[in-house]
């Protein structure tokens, strides 16, 4: 059964970081696309970033570029999300997602609505003004 967890949310100042942690509990996604796509309150989900981690491509929202960072350790099955000066506006409940097929763009921003074959529970960040 594929499962996937998103972890390390939690409550930060504007300005402050956090790193999240998408767990993978099954072998086979080497050649995954891999990313995380987030909800808030009363807006559309939206792909912030994704990793193929056949090849390593990485793509950011242009929302978040310059201060997300994606990466995967494929031995531990974990991908990464290192958030750097975090804004209100990316207060939002995260969640990973894997899915075999790209092209990688479709799970960035909001106009291919980031949907991945398999996904699993959220974490909630907050960022406070």
């Amino acid at each position: 059964e594929v499962q996937l967890q998103a972890s390390g949310g939690g409550f930060v100042q504007s300005g402050g970081s956090l790193r999240l942690t998408c767990t993978t509990s099954t072998l086979g996604f080497d050649d995954y696309y891999i990313g995380w796509f987030r909800q808030a309150p009363g807006k559309e989900r939206e792909g912030v970033s994704c990793i193929s981690r056949k090849d390593g491509t990485t793509r950011y929202a242009d929302s978040v570029k310059g201060r997300f960072t994606i990466s995967s350790d494929n031995a531990k099955n974990m991908v990464y999300l290192q958030m750097e000066n975090l804004k209100p506006e990316d207060t939002a409940v995260y969640y990973c997602g894997a899915d075999r097929f790209g092209p990688i763009a479709r799970f960035i921003g909001s106009d291919y609505g980031a949907k991945y074959d398999y996904q699993g529970q959220g974490t909630q960040v907050t960022v406070s003004s």
